[in-house]
């Protein structure tokens, strides 16, 4: 066999059917349905309409989240068939280690991989920041240096650290407890959303949203076309979450039915509540307003004369982000005991407890998410969570063509199929490359040095441990 025959060398579905057999079936439609929805409707929809709106949109903030919202449904039609055919633990990377081959498998793993790793660090230092913003006018202060990054001059944001620590327990708890917990906040947060919306309309004025498409302003990324679509590369990390559906598929009761509903039916949710919230948003307040602003949600309610409502919407906001923890460390944690599970990492990586859990993953994903949160500040991880995942949705897009032909020899079919065939699949790969190029320069060269790095750890112990 020769070295591209090896690079190239197809994992045998039953393999992973075979050692994904251990894990508990236990999440249902609701269980996903609920991840799905709290890990896609985190953070973002309480600051992003306001912050892309000022600084990209105007008005036509509602476009740019449709418009990402498109590249994400394609995507996540092609993620809904995936996990139908194929309802094996670590999503992108044993799907295309199946498809392509063991090394491109790796590569679209190890892309996602990093956006477990940024994630679960961008999402905890979300959570400190909007806790110690809570709390701070009741005269419960965090000493700066204890919330700080060190390259920010601090110790490391220890409300971060506890937030991921706790997260941590509750998983290693067991999946279905989580699921019940992700279920309670999910709830809570769509009610502070539809809390707002109610409130919000009120307020909403009409003369606000003109000119719907500001005009562009010459050598800035503000106004016309070009504006919306300035607007769709930094929304796109909003709707990433669905792939933490995936990830837990080998966990999934009748995977050819819940997996399709999980996964297309949160995004659909989701993208029906961005699109109120940005539209409610921006009619309350010209979108100028919102310029800088870390919370425009509540700050739109407060001027609005709602500080009751402000408030509780903001509380439970920050309660909510929870949900988006919970989904990321469960996929990152099952995605690292994937790897362990096929050799390419460790082999402790990939054993399950006497409860059928892999906490040896979760344990390696907590400490590696407080370290990365030690280090670097919340804005600067932001765009480097869509750079790893925009790679592995390009694969899974056009890999799509791969699972058609296999699905007549060795692949079952699908119990969903994506529409549209063959043209989506090409459009949902476009699409993805699209908003990857439409990302800033920082996120390029990071995802550049993580991809070489992937491959060194590759040829370094994952190809010898495949080969012996």
């Amino acid at each position: 066999m020769n070295f591209w025959q090896q690079l190239t060398q197809k994992s045998h579905p039953d393999t992973f059917k075979a050692k994904d057999a251990k894990l508990d079936k236990v999440l249902g439609t609701k269980d996903f349905l609920a991840l799905g929805v709290g890990t896609i409707v985190g953070t973002a929809i309480f600051t992003l309409p306001g912050t892309v709106a000022a600084s990209h949109a105007g008005p036509a903030v509602v476009l740019s989240f449709l418009a990402a919202a498109v590249v994400a449904g394609l995507v996540a039609f092609a993620y809904a068939e995936m996990a139908s055919a194929m309802p094996f633990a670590g999503s992108a990377y044993s799907w295309i280690s199946v498809l392509f081959g063991n090394f491109f498998g790796w590569i679209a793993g190890w892309a996602l991989l990093a956006e477990y790793f940024i994630a679960v660090a961008f999402v905890s230092s979300g959570i400190s920041a909007n806790w110690r913003g809570l709390f701070a006018p009741l005269g419960l202060k965090v000493p700066t240096a204890l919330a700080t990054p060190l390259l920010g001059g601090g110790f490391g944001d220890f409300v971060a650290v506890l937030a991921i620590v706790f997260v941590a327990v509750l998983l290693a708890r067991g999946t279905k407890n989580a699921s019940r917990f992700e279920m309670v906040m999910v709830l809570a947060k769509v009610f502070a959303i539809f809390l707002f919306l109610v409130v919000g309309v009120t307020a909403f004025h009409i003369e606000n949203l003109h000119p719907f498409i500001p005009a562009h302003q010459t050598g800035t990324s503000f106004g016309g076309v070009s504006g919306i679509w300035a607007g769709v590369a930094g929304i796109f990390l909003a709707y990433i979450g669905f792939d933490s559906i995936a990830a837990n598929s080998a966990e999934a009761k009748n995977p050819a039915q819940t997996m399709p509903r999980g996964i297309l039916g949160s995004l659909l949710i989701a993208v029906a509540l961005f699109a109120a919230v940005s539209l409610v948003l921006v009619g309350m307040f010209k979108y100028t307003k919102y310029a800088n602003n870390a919370e425009p949600v509540a700050w739109a309610l407060r001027e609005a004369g709602h500080p009751i409502v402000a408030t509780t919407v903001a509380a439970i906001a920050v309660l909510g982000m929870f949900t988006a923890l919970v989904g990321m460390m469960l996929a990152g944690s099952r995605l690292l005991y994937a790897f362990g599970r096929d050799g390419m990492l460790p082999n402790w990586l990939g054993r399950v407890n006497d409860k059928d859990l892999p906490n040896n993953g979760l344990l390696v994903l907590t400490v590696i998410a407080i370290v990365i949160g030690a280090f670097f500040p919340f804005a600067a991880l932001a765009e480097l969570i869509s750079a790893g995942t925009l790679i592995a949705f390009t694969f899974v897009s056009f890999g799509i063509y791969a699972l058609r032909r296999r699905a007549k020899t060795d692949l079952p079919n699908a119990g969903f199929k994506m529409p549209l065939y063959p043209v989506l699949p090409a459009l949902a790969g476009i699409g993805s490359i699209s908003v990857f190029l439409g990302l800033g320069t920082t996120a390029k060269v990071g995802s550049l040095i993580w991809f070489v790095l992937g491959v060194i750890v590759y040829f370094a112990y994952g190809f010898q441990k495949k080969e012996s």
